[in-house]
């Protein structure tokens, strides 16, 4: 459960109402942490109920990919050597660029575009949840900023040649999520086309959207590990239920 500052307000009232008590794992966003500051206000948080007997279901915990990204990355070891020759560079050329950790490689490889396009992507995403913010949709930001972790992690693993976590968003596995996107229908929604009367925070989730698309065939260009271009097909679906959850007023 995501809380966000126009939720705190409404509940508020500008002292006239209460907050409630939220349950255990409630978090919130920037805005709203600033929000309880200014007011010298406390969350309060209910205390957990004993589990039940019997076999319970699994908790949904947050992915450890979801965290805010982090500079630089620290590179112990051998220096890299050249994937062409095999020989070790002390002073790396201003045409390669690191390949992974123990290799140097031109930057025209198709890896390497990859790469760069994860990266664009990455710096749209944080566009968009800005955007999303100065317009007050803190919801749409929030959820944002989960995805732009996961271009992260899509990113460290691509680098570090190990298989991507799986993309998990407001409880939904990447199953769940794939099967909205196709069947919004089975979630009370609708499939939808952005218009001109659409707010400006869809059509930044459309073109996040669309962007997603393009790196996808590039990853199928490159033959990077097929679990990459699968993970950004299910990036694509998450985007596009975000969509749906915001046109159907479900993220604010």
């Amino acid at each position: 459960m995501i809380v966000t500052e126009s939720e705190l307000r409404e509940k508020w009232r500008g002292g006239a109402g209460q907050l409630p008590e939220y349950p255990p794992g409630t978090r919130f966003t920037e805005s709203a942490l600033d929000f309880l500051e200014a007011h010298g206000l406390e969350m309060r948080c209910k205390a957990r109920e004993p589990a039940p007997r019997g076999p319970a279901e699994p908790s949904v915990s947050e992915p450890a990919w979801d965290k805010p990204g982090d500079f630089p990355v620290a590179r112990n070891g051998p220096p890299p050597a050249c994937c062409e020759c095999g020989q070790p560079v002390a002073c790396k050329p201003d045409h390669m660029t690191q390949l992974d950790a123990l290799r140097l490689a031109p930057k025209t490889t198709p890896r390497l575009k990859f790469r760069g396009q994860v990266d664009s992507l990455h710096a749209l995403v944080m566009l968009a949840a800005a955007c999303s913010r100065r317009r007050g949709k803190e919801g749409a930001a929030a959820r944002l900023d989960t995805l732009a972790a996961f271009c992260r992690e899509i990113m460290s693993a691509e680098y570090h040649g190990r298989p991507v976590a799986k993309l998990t968003l407001e409880g939904k596995n990447e199953d769940e999520l794939r099967e909205i996107s196709h069947h919004p229908d089975s979630a009370g929604m609708r499939h939808i086309v952005p218009g001109p009367e659409d707010d400006e925070v869809l059509h930044w989730l459309n073109m996040v959207r669309t962007r997603v698309r393009e790196v996808e065939c590039t990853a199928l260009e490159a033959m990077v590990p097929r679990d990459l271009g699968v993970a950004l097909n299910r990036l694509s679906s998450a985007v596009y239920v975000l969509e749906l959850w915001f046109r159907a007023g479900r993220l604010d």
